[in-house]
């Protein structure tokens, strides 16, 4: 999600990039007029696909518009060199408003781009203390567009409000990476649940148990590992079969999944794990399925190490309403013409090419 949010601030700055090179080959009235043009145009572009519009990209386009205009009409380029100031001006506030106030105000922006999924309090607490990080960065680099724009060269100035700003970016990125990677350890014992809440087992990549720790601190913290069972289910067609998640699921909710998947609860064996799933969301006795493979899985939610196991089975399936909206049988074919398109979740995207490539479906 903070990745997300800094991609979505960097994309304001792809027509700078478009004035300093087209400006550097046919000077600065061309780089200007070329810049306002490929604003305008990924404003427009992004209208017709999404069918939305994109308050970020408005903002820029404006004021490209109005910078760019002055520049041309005074002959100068000062106005539009100062507009990479004025937009992460707008930034700073909001970041700011994040930072240090009680407005969520980066957390509303995000939503949009997070597909229904849920976030608790650990990642609501992550997002102010990262934004906390960046407004520093932002401010400072403001300060130093506005001071390379009026004293310093058009070299000076380009690289400043370009590629240093990236740069900076990326320093956030790496420095956050390190601060979670290697001096916030993880909380493993003595993390209360609330009332009657699940644990689970924290373990290593070689599935060795360190610790143990409730769903509300797994589910939001990456540094935590721990096991879950998934297992594909074919049938005589050698057709997949696969569930759809229910409107209720905090993550991914209406998008396609394994047929089977859930977390080891704290205590359990993976081979009962697998089989409670298996009778819980299909009503089913997997006690014929197989282990293919085990893997770690992250992302910026979560990360699991995830058993795989296979069976043959026809139906019926007695659907778990609550977990599952839907279920049917996939040909391998389609499955992968659907591939990429926003229908199944990246989890098993993941782990369908991963059995694909190993032969193992």
């Amino acid at each position: 999600m903070n990745n997300e949010i800094l991609k979505n601030f960097a994309i304001s700055f792809v027509p700078i990039f478009v004035f300093i090179v087209v400006e550097a080959i046919y000077g600065t009235t061309a780089g200007l007029i070329t810049a306002i043009i490929s604003g305008s145009a990924y404003f427009i572009y992004y209208l017709i696909r999404f069918r939305e519009v994109e308050k970020m990209i408005l903002l820029d386009t404006v004021l490209i518009v109005i910078t760019g205009g002055l520049s041309l009409l005074f002959h100068d380029a000062i106005f539009f060199q100062i507009k990479p100031a004025l937009i992460e001006a707008i930034i700073l506030v909001l970041v700011g408003l994040h930072a240090f106030s009680d407005r969520p105000v980066l957390l509303h922006m995000s939503k949009r781009f997070m597909n229904g999924m849920q976030i608790n309090q650990m990642q609501v607490r992550l997002l102010k203390q990262m934004s906390k990080w960046l407004f520093y960065v932002i401010f400072l680099h403001v300060l130093l567009i506005l001071y390379s724009a009026f004293y310093w060269s058009e070299e000076a100035w380009a690289f400043v409000s370009g590629g240093l700003f990236y740069i900076m970016l990326g320093g956030i990125v790496v420095v956050q990476f390190v601060y979670f990677k290697f001096f916030k350890k993880p909380v493993l014992p003595n993390v209360m649940p609330e009332g009657d809440e699940e644990y689970f087992d924290i373990v290593d990549p070689q599935g060795r148990i360190l610790g143990s720790a409730p769903r509300s601190a797994v589910h939001g913290n990456p540094q935590l590992l721990h096991p879950t069972v998934h297992i594909h289910i074919l049938n005589r067609q050698g057709q997949l079969y696969l569930q759809k998640r229910s409107q209720n699921k905090d993550l991914y909710p209406g998008f396609w999944d394994t047929a089977v998947g859930g977390h080891v609860r704290h205590g359990e064996a993976i081979d009962e794990a697998m089989k409670r799933e298996a009778r819980e969301e299909l009503g089913i006795d997997a006690s014929n399925a197989r282990p293919l493979i085990r893997y770690v899985m992250r992302n910026p939610y979560e990360s699991e190490l995830v058993h795989v196991f296979k069976m043959r089975h026809e139906g019926p399936f007695k659907i778990n309403r609550h977990e599952i909206e839907i279920g049917r049988f996939w040909s391998l074919f389609e499955i992968k013409k659907m591939l990429g398109k926003g229908v199944f979740t990246p989890n098993f995207e993941q782990e369908f090419q991963i059995l694909e490539k190993n032969k193992l479906l």
